[in-house]
């Protein structure tokens, strides 16, 4: 096959510019392994602490995991299925399969190489030692025979792989060892093979009693070390790890399910056992033999068999993330206290009256804003109800406690909880139940869309009135993840917004046509149109003599409609800055096209999660927050909205905010016209974005 060229061609001056132009675009799921590695790289970053660039080290598989389990298993079906449909950069599936694995390879290489040439021994020299069995004294040796007998044996179950032992269905990304054995009372000369999967129950690395450090072995060594023990009377000859990745994009049929939560719990088990597989991972020592054994038997292609020089499921190591050992770690901070919700004596619901309250997370308090309003509005006697979109609430969610709180109380509460939030169905299950127990009207499920906008709405009773107050963000109602991504909300208690907030929970909870929006933009229904307009409204001022300028923060930028709004805007002379923190299929800096359009990705210690999206509308700018990413899936596919800010001091905050990310020079990297990144210039005056809005006090 021919070499394909991803370098941009200058459209001709002397003709029409067409924005179907496959060379416009960068495909989406190699700028996905772009994003990727920039992860990679903050691994290498020397000026993170160790465990945290072993954190990053962790992230990039786990981000390959996912990948493998949805994008790549997608390219495999169409594959399989005969779909020929071009990606938007005109790519087969069979093209973007063999450029992914082209571009994997040697960025497996460059894992393995700063694991075992910087972080080991990193880790060594902080006394954090990973010793293999044969290193360990005889009395340690003893030791971990004694557990293994009485701890692990029990829990192991060693499979036979012969035609008389069909082979077995291995768990998604569960660790096995391959053990070839020879049978030397048998007259056979064919050697046998058997696998043992390693439970996750029990921790991969399991510590020493030595003193001075912390010394662990890794779990598979101890079994491999006892492996005559569970093949008595076999010979084992050798043994290696390898890892199977399966396709876990659950399908759930919602026209045929009579019940939701149960076809979505099916389609959990059938993720843990998981479907096809798409990739196998295995040691550089497995033999050819063994490796085709194993490749036939899961029906994959060579192709999908991918050598690591490293330990397999590094995401194990993270358990050493919990040594108490500051100094290897981001130094701890405390989140603000949001001074809104910290005066005395007043209701929170009449602070809200002298205007809106912005947040930050995590560099303000999730606790003390958005937990204590939903908290205040379960303990108010003159609060009628509640309702709340429910996307990732997390595990033991203080919010979750709130609504059954308020349920007990007698208000009204619905919670919509979206059962299809991917790899988090499981616990939104249980949260599901949960709230149904405590008197919670719980919806499931909008058919055929997901539920993703974030979104609080409390109804209260004030003399004869009944008002509304609301909490607006980007990221989801998850304590958790408040503490580790940034996001912004905002809290309102502006009347005007109140029409369309009763709608858009009336779309989610019963049957509605309504369309004339006043105030915020709603996906399916005009989310995109809204935003195409934004776009055209800037082009306009610049056609008529004044500037356009457009600041757009995100997680992905992939919607070919919007792109090519973006690139007519920058056509007519508006200034478009995008701050894109993962895939980007719009191709900046194409002469004639995207000339005034940059692209910048920022990674660092908090995952960049929060939507902002500001227009300069001639000197009168309109700032907006979003639940939405600009891709067809949340543009289609997702209940999304977009909200519009009205309050002077939060419009501030925004703009403050954005500029901030805009002159960061420590962690961000540029979009280049082929569609790899470079680092942006540090400067003489170096500034971190994050660390900027990091409360000015630390905890030691």
């Amino acid at each position: 096959m021919a070499k394909r060229t991803t370098k941009a061609k200058k459209p001709s001056l002397t003709t029409a510019i067409d924005l179907d132009d496959e060379s416009l675009y960068l495909n989406r799921e190699l700028s996905w392994i772009e994003f990727n590695k920039r992860v990679l790289e903050e691994a290498e970053d020397l000026t993170h602490p160790l465990l945290e660039r072993l954190k990053f080290l962790a992230i990039f598989s786990t981000n390959l995991d996912e990948f493998f389990m949805i994008r790549v298993a997608g390219l495999q079906e169409q594959i399989y299925s005969g779909v020929t449909e071009l990606s938007s950069d005109g790519m087969t599936p069979l093209e973007q399969m063999r450029e992914i694995r082209a571009r994997l390879i040697p960025m497996y290489k460059r894992q393995a190489d700063v694991w075992r040439k910087t972080i080991v021994p990193a880790l060594e020299r902080e006394g954090i030692h990973l010793h293999r069995h044969e290193e360990l004294t005889a009395e340690e040796r003893v030791d971990l025979e004694r557990d293994f007998f009485d701890n692990i044996m029990p829990v192991l179950t060693p499979l036979a792989l012969d035609p008389g032992h069909p082979f077995p269905r291995l768990l998604n990304r569960s660790l096995t060892i391959a053990f070839r054995l020879v049978d030397e009372q048998s007259d056979e000369d064919e050697s046998k093979v058997a696998v043992v999967q390693l439970p996750s129950a029990l921790p991969r690395l399991i510590k020493l009693a030595r003193t001075g450090g912390h010394h662990y072995v890794l779990f598979e060594d101890v079994i491999r070390a006892h492996a005559s023990i569970l093949f008595p009377g076999l010979r084992v000859e050798e043994s290696h790890l390898f890892r199977v990745t399966r396709d876990a994009d659950v399908d759930i049929a919602e026209d045929e399910a009579n019940d939701l939560i149960t076809a979505v719990a099916e389609g959990i088990r059938q993720r843990r056992w998981g479907t096809d597989a798409v990739r196998m991972e295995i040691s550089p020592e497995m033999p050819r033999k063994l490796t085709q054994f194993f490749t036939r038997a899961l029906e994959l292609e060579n192709s999908d068999v991918y050598s690591v020089d490293m330990p397999l499921n590094l995401q194990d190591f993270l358990a050493l993330m919990q040594l108490d050992r500051r100094g290897l770690k981001d130094v701890p901070f405390t989140s603000r206290k949001v001074a809104e919700f910290e005066r005395d004596g007043e209701n929170i619901f009449d602070v809200l009256k002298d205007g809106d309250i912005f947040v930050h997370h995590p560099f303000d308090s999730f606790t003390n804003s958005v937990v204590r309003f939903i908290e205040a509005a379960a303990e108010d006697p003159h609060v009628l109800a509640i309702k709340i979109t429910l996307y990732r609430a997390g595990g033991r969610s203080p919010v979750i406690e709130a609504l059954k709180r308020a349920a007990t109380l007698g208000k009204n509460v619905t919670a919509f909880v979206e059962l299809k939030a991917r790899f988090d169905e499981e616990t939104n299950i249980q949260w599901a139940r949960a709230l149904e127990q405590a008197g919670v009207h719980v919806v499931y499920g909008v058919m055929g869309l997901k539920v993703h906008c974030k979104v609080c709405l409390v109804v209260r009773k004030e003399g004869t009135s009944v008002l509304t107050y609301a909490h607006v963000a980007t990221g989801n109602y998850n304590l958790a993840t408040s503490r580790v991504y940034t996001d912004v909300g905002i809290f309102t208690g502006r009347q005007e917004f109140e029409r369309d907030f009763v709608h858009l929970f009336n779309l989610l909870t019963g049957y509605s046509r309504h369309a004339s929006w006043q105030h915020l933009g709603v996906a399916p229904l005009n989310l995109r149109s809204t935003f195409i307009d934004l776009i055209d409204r800037e082009i306009a001022h610049v056609q008529q003599g004044g500037k356009g300028h457009i600041i757009a923060k995100m997680n992905a930028l992939i919607d070919t409609t919007i792109i090519k709004a973006l690139y007519r805007a920058s056509m007519a002379g508006v200034k478009i800055e995008l701050i894109v923190r993962g895939v980007c299929s719009l191709r900046a800096g194409v002469p004639g096209v995207s000339e005034n359009i940059t692209v910048r990705s920022i990674l660092d210690r908090f995952l960049e999660h929060s939507r902002i999206f500001w227009f300069r509308n001639g000197g009168d700018d309109a700032l907006f927050i979003s639940s939405a990413d600009w891709m067809t899936r949340n543009l289609d596919r997702r209940i999304e909205i977009v909200f519009p800010v009205h309050d002077a001091k939060v419009k501030k905050r925004l703009r403050e905010i954005l500029k901030t990310y805009l002159g960061d020079t420590v962690k961000a990297r540029m979009l280049e016209p082929d569609g790899s990144y470079r680092r942006v210039e540090p400067g003489a005056t170096p500034m971190r974005a994050q660390q900027t809005f990091l409360p000015s006090k630390r905890r030691s």
